[in-house]
C-alpha cells in the first residue's frame, strides 16, 4: 500500500422479470411496491468488468500489488476491447434464466465507464472512446430485463479516502465526485431499476483504519470491531438519496452506502446465512472464484450453481451470479456453457424458484422449500433415507408429484408429513416435488 499511497499523496485532488422492472410507487399496505419484480426475479448477473481485466489479477490489482496511481492509470490508453458486444451479454443472461443484470459503472480504482463529462479519467475520455454503460443499458433494455449500475462511492486515487481528516480538501473532492456521477448516471441512462452501491459506508474511511501519527507504519492502526469511524468527514449519503429519490423514485438501492435500503446484501458461498422473509436480500457470488477478470479460473459444476440457487431461493433470497468478461469484452466461453446449463434447467423447473416465497419449511440438511399460490415446491439435494419427515401444517395436501412427472407417495398426519423418495431418488442435481395445498401455501407459518 506504500506506493499506492504514495502515488495518491503526490497528486492534487481531481476535479469535481421476465421483463424489465414495472413503474409502480414504493408501495403502501395492500399496494405493489418497488420490490415486488425484484423478488419475483431471483435470479440476476452481476458483471465486473473494467480496466483491472487488462492485467487479469482481478478488479482489487491495483491495491492488492501497490499499483502507483499513475502507472495505473496508463491501462486507459491500452483498453479497446474490440470484442465487447452488449448484446451477447444480454442474451446470455436470458439463456441462463437471468431476470436482471448489474454492471461496475465505476469501481474502486475510479475508472468511469460512461461519459462523465471532462473527467479524463474514463471510457468515453481515453482509448475506447466509448460509453459503455450507454452501450449496456441500451442492450440489456432491449432484452427485457432488468437494468442494474453498481457503483463505489470510494476512489483509491483520492489521499482524503485514506486520510479523510487530514486531507479534507481531498476527501471532500472524492465527495463531490460521488454526488456528480451518481446524478449522471441517474439522469443520462434513462430508467434504472437497480443502484448497487459498494464501499460507500462510513467505517470504510482510512480503509479500516485510525491514523494517530506523521510516518508510515508509526501510527496506523485497525480499527477494533465495533469501533467506528469517528472523525469529521461525511459522505453526506442522505443528499444522494433524497436526489436519487427525486429522479428515479423506484430505482432499489443496496445497503452499503449508509442510506436507506431496499434490499440488503450478503456477498459469497459462504454468506448463505439463515432464512429471512422480512427483509428482502441478495447473495452475491462468482460463476469462477474471481469478480474481475482472471484467466482460467473454472467454474464449478452445475449442480453447485443449481443447489445454491435452491438455497437462496428457500431462505427467500436471490442470486447474483457474477462473470468477469476479459480485457476484449468477452464472457469466457466455459463459464458461459455453464450459464446456459443453468438457463436449461431453468426451463424445466424455473416455476419452482420464478415468483415464489421461500417456505414454509426452514431449510435444513434435506435441502429447502419454496411456495407459490396453493403450491409448495420442495427441494430435496439430499435425501435423510426412504422417507423425507417434514412438520406439520394446517393445509390439506391434495396430491404430491415430481415437477413435470410421475406422483410421489406421502403421508400427512397430525405429526407430520412423510414424503417416500421416489423411484430414482436422490436426482443428480434436485429432486423438486410439487405439493398442491387445498388453501394458499402464504398462509402457512413457517415452521
Amino acid at each position: 500500500m506504500q506506493l499506492l499511497l504514495a502515488a495518491s499523496i503526490s497528486m492534487p485532488a481531481l476535479a469535481p422479470a421476465a421483463q424489465a422492472a414495472p413503474d409502480m410507487p414504493a408501495g403502501q399496505a395492500g399496494q405493489p411496491s418497488r420490490i415486488d419484480w425484484w423478488r419475483q426475479a431471483r435470479f440476476g448477473m452481476f458483471i465486473h468488468w473494467g480496466l483491472y481485466a487488462i492485467p487479469g489479477r482481478g478488479e482489487w490489482v491495483q491495491w492488492n500489488e501497490r499499483i502507483p496511481v499513475g502507472e495505473y492509470a496508463k491501462l486507459a490508453d491500452q483498453f479497446r476491447p474490440a470484442s465487447f458486444n452488449p448484446d451477447e451479454w444480454a442474451q446470455l443472461a436470458k439463456a441462463a434464466g437471468m431476470k436482471y443484470t448489474v454492471l461496475t459503472a465505476r469501481h474502486h480504482d475510479g475508472f468511469a465507464m460512461f461519459d462523465d463529462g471532462d473527467n479524463p479519467f474514463s471510457s468515453v475520455n481515453s482509448a475506447a472512446h466509448r460509453d459503455f454503460v450507454a452501450d449496456y443499458v441500451k442492450a440489456v433494455r432491449k432484452a427485457g430485463l432488468g437494468v442494474g449500475l453498481y457503483y463505489s462511492p470510494l476512489d483509491w486515487r483520492y489521499p482524503g479516502f485514506f486520510f479523510p481528516d487530514l486531507q479534507r480538501e481531498s476527501a471532500e473532492a472524492m465527495r463531490s465526485q460521488y454526488h456528480r456521477q451518481v446524478e449522471r448516471l441517474l439522469s443520462n441512462y434513462g430508467k434504472i431499476d437497480v443502484l448497487w452501491f459498494d464501499g460507500g459506508e462510513m467505517d470504510w474511511l482510512n480503509f479500516g483504519g485510525d491514523w494517530a501519527g506523521a510516518e508510515w507504519g508509526v501510527g496506523w492502526k485497525k480499527r477494533a470491531a465495533g469501533q467506528h469511524y469517528a472523525g469529521a468527514f461525511s459522505w453526506r449519503s442522505e443528499q444522494v438519496y433524497a436526489r436519487l429519490r427525486q429522479l428515479q423514485p423506484n430505482v432499489l438501492v443496496n445497503g452499503r452506502a449508509d442510506m436507506p435500503e431496499d434490499f440488503h446484501s450478503r456477498e459469497g458461498d459462504g454468506a448463505l446465512g439463515d432464512y429471512d422473509d422480512r427483509h428482502p436480500w441478495e447473495l452475491c457470488t462468482t460463476i469462477a472464484g474471481a469478480w474481475g477478470y482472471q484467466p482460467n479460473m473454472k467454474p464449478k459444476p452445475l449442480k453447485h450453481y443449481i443447489q445454491l440457487l435452491a438455497n437462496v431461493a428457500g431462505r427467500d433470497g436471490n442470486l447474483l451470479l457474477n462473470v468477469g468478461p476479459g480485457p476484449d469484452g468477452r464472457i469466457d466461453p466455459e463459464q458461459a456453457q455453464r450459464l446456459r446449463e443453468i438457463g436449461a434447467w431453468l426451463e424445466k423447473y424455473g416455476q419452482s424458484i420464478y415468483g415464489t416465497r421461500g417456505g414454509p419449511f426452514l431449510p435444513g440438511e434435506y435441502g429447502s422449500s419454496t411456495r407459490s399460490g396453493n403450491t409448495i415446491y420442495l427441494h430435496v439435494l439430499r435425501w435423510p433415507g426412504a422417507k423425507l419427515v417434514l412438520p406439520a401444517i394446517p393445509a390439506k395436501v391434495l396430491r404430491a408429484t415430481l415437477l413435470g412427472g410421475a406422483a410421489v407417495d406421502f403421508k400427512q398426519s397430525a405429526s407430520g408429513l412423510a414424503i417416500t423418495a421416489p423411484p430414482g431418488a436422490p436426482a443428480p442435481i434436485d429432486t423438486v416435488i410439487a405439493l398442491q395445498l387445498d388453501s394458499p401455501a402464504a398462509a402457512i407459518a413457517v415452521r
